[in-house]
């Protein structure tokens, strides 16, 4: 009987450090948008999980109200979220680069609650829920969500596009010689404004991504970037903020943590968890994961 109980935890534990690897993926593409925007324009994105609201919204109406395939509509969806990015620099964060990085924050903070309040005026607060229903993959007694799977495919996809973009075109060195030394390439005759612009663009197609993959697996409505918005956030700060090697290590132990937790209790203390090792962290490795001791 114990042999059988042990098979059986065996086949749970399994299952939720699987869950966890797909959840990963998820997580390190939202990190990847936030640590991309900080790393070259040195401005975090308060408001970054509303944009992928907004995207979720543009989602929910293309399918239900248009009659548009997802397939289509995905495509609209990152370009319309890629344009907010680049509105949201060129209208906010541009014109206080040159001040104090706390005017920088307070004024992400405020558009959190602009497009916060613009959806609950313009869509109500009602729960919304794209309609397609994809079917659970079973496996040796472990069950594996269709949209999860499609998820963490589709990150990693984007997560790799992103990578050969900074690797192999002059626009992606640019962005990456901007995130080492922006006062050098300034000087080089780079031009800086043209680079950030673009970088928000890129950073918002981040943001419409995980929008078209988030809205197989959440019910849209006006709040639902406090689902995933504080926990992007703590994973940029625990992978470093602006290193992307030690945000996509942070996505999967957060990832991780809490599917474990998730097993062993319920998913909710599954993030008390995480966030407790996220205060631990910092008092350990304050400068992140896979920062270098002094």
């Amino acid at each position: 009987m114990m042999e059988s109980f042990l098979e059986i935890f065996d086949i749970y534990l399994l299952e939720a450090v699987v869950n966890g690897i797909l959840l990963g993926g998820l997580l390190a593409l939202l990190a990847l948008g936030l640590n991309l925007i900080f790393g070259v324009i040195d401005v975090t994105w308060i408001c970054y999980a509303e944009l992928v609201m907004i995207g979720m919204y543009g989602m929910y109406f293309l399918v239900q109200y248009y009659g548009v395939s997802y397939f289509l509509a995905a495509p609209v969806a990152i370009v319309l979220v890629a344009i907010l990015g680049a509105a949201l620099h060129y209208l906010v964060i541009a014109p206080l680069l040159s001040g104090p990085p706390i005017n920088q924050l307070l004024a992400t903070g405020g558009v959190l609650f602009v497009l916060q309040s613009f959806a609950t005026v313009a869509f109500g607060i009602d729960f919304r829920n794209l309609g397609i229903r994809l079917p659970v993959l079973a496996f040796a007694d472990m069950h594996f969500s269709y949209s999860r799977l499609l998820a963490f495919g589709a990150a990693l996809i984007g997560m790799v596009v992103v990578y050969l973009f900074m690797t192999r075109t002059y626009t992606g060195t640019a962005i990456r010689a901007i995130a080492q030394d922006r006062q050098i390439m300034a000087l080089m005759g780079v031009d800086t404004k043209k680079i950030y612009l673009i970088t928000s663009a890129v950073g918002g197609a981040l943001a419409g991504l995980a929008a078209c993959l988030l809205v197989l697996q959440y019910d849209v409505h006006p709040f639902v970037g406090l689902s995933f918005g504080p926990i992007t956030f703590l994973i940029c700060v625990l992978g470093g903020l602006g290193n992307f090697v030690g945000g996509f290590v942070a996505a999967f132990v957060f990832a991780e943590i809490i599917s474990l937790g998730g097993l062993f209790s319920d998913l909710e203390w599954g993030y008390v968890l995480a966030f407790g090792f996220f205060i631990i962290m910092m008092f350990i490795r304050p400068g992140g994961l896979l920062a270098r001791r002094s």
